[in-house]
């Protein structure tokens, strides 16, 4: 049994709509990544604390916890400086994106988005070559 040249990395979803999940999930995964959901940011919280992902996904506006209150969180937790979070919401003015990088996302997708514009994203994010 060889070791495997790159091994597959996984990525977070956190998003309140299942329709949104399941689309960045489809996203994802033809760009050979493993997913897994959240539907909000106390559910992700738990999700990292049990398995830290290399990304995710994250939505602005949820119920429980929503996505800045969850990326404050996340990077006071002991691997929570690992993750390289992309904020993906509506919210596109410069204070929302500001306030987003601010906190320690490392990158920022307008909703509606599609497989192209995650893509690069991502490559950006220096998670994809």
């Amino acid at each position: 049994m060889g070791v495997e040249s790159q091994a597959v990395k996984t990525c977070l979803v956190v998003d309140d709509s299942r329709v949104i999940r399941k689309v960045a999930r489809r996203i994802l995964e033809d760009l050979g990544f493993e997913t897994a959901e959240a539907s909000d940011g106390m559910e992700a919280m738990a999700w990292c604390r049990t398995a830290m992902p290399e990304a995710i996904l994250l939505d602005w506006n949820m119920p429980v916890m929503d996505g800045l209150e969850f990326l404050k969180a996340l990077r006071k937790e002991p691997e929570g400086h690992l993750p390289i979070v992309v904020f993906c919401t509506v919210e596109n003015d410069l204070e929302h994106i500001g306030l987003a990088l601010e906190c320690g996302a490392d990158e920022y997708v307008m909703k509606p988005f599609d497989g192209d514009i995650l893509e690069a994203k991502l490559v950006e994010a220096g998670l994809l070559a």
